[in-house]
């Protein structure tokens, strides 16, 4: 659970993500994340669907979902790029859009984008189980399954390959089809899971 102490400002939150609060609090459904009626359209066409409510008030505020482990952290000024249903909270001065992933985004059935938060402040995320924080370094590229990924952030590129593993080799049939590459600078966010992806098993 995540509780957030507001004091006159606002924060971004996924609608009926509000569990509890204490003290006065207004609650506005956003269209399209708080990017009007384009973004709405653009999230509809990408499948980065994301229902977001703008929270303000006096008091404390309680975020969860689905009992969900919740990670923090914290921008100045960069980007991160996260699965829009790993995302709960974020302050309200950042920034969300979409943007292209290319084809990683087809193997999880969520359309060819995903969701980037920019600006200065904190933002929530969520996992099945803790997460883990990899980081990735020139020269040392990371794979990861499409299922377990929530967020990255820094100087990274992502590319797309077929997974090949162990279980492939001896004909049992339950590799993973798709794996995706980083390369540069960064940190990648997994999680101890593996959503349901298109493909993602043989």
């Amino acid at each position: 659970m995540l509780a957030v102490d507001l004091t006159g400002d606002a924060v971004k939150a996924k609608n009926g993500s509000m569990v509890a609060y204490d003290g006065q609090m207004t609650f506005k459904k956003m269209t399209g994340g708080g990017e009007g009626l384009r973004g709405a359209v653009t999230r509809r066409l990408t499948g980065e669907q994301m229902a977001v409510m703008e929270v303000r008030g006096q008091g404390v505020c309680y975020f969860a979902d689905r009992a969900s482990d919740i990670n923090l952290v914290r921008l100045h000024g960069d980007k991160l790029h996260v699965e829009a249903s790993n995302l709960l909270c974020t302050d309200a001065a950042l920034r969300t859009g979409t943007t292209f992933t290319g084809l990683r985004g087809a193997s999880q059935g969520n359309g060819l984008f995903t969701t980037v938060v920019e600006g200065t402040g904190q933002a929530a995320l969520m996992s099945e189980g803790p997460a883990v924080v990899l980081r990735v370094a020139p020269q040392f590229p990371l794979i990861v399954d499409p299922g377990a990924y929530i967020a990255h952030q820094g100087q990274l590129n992502q590319s797309f390959q077929s997974g090949v593993n162990f279980r492939t080799f001896i004909g049992e049939g339950s590799g993973e089809a798709f794996q995706i590459r980083f390369e540069g600078d960064g940190l990648v966010y997994v999680q101890p899971s593996e959503r349901n992806t298109i493909g993602g098993n043989l």
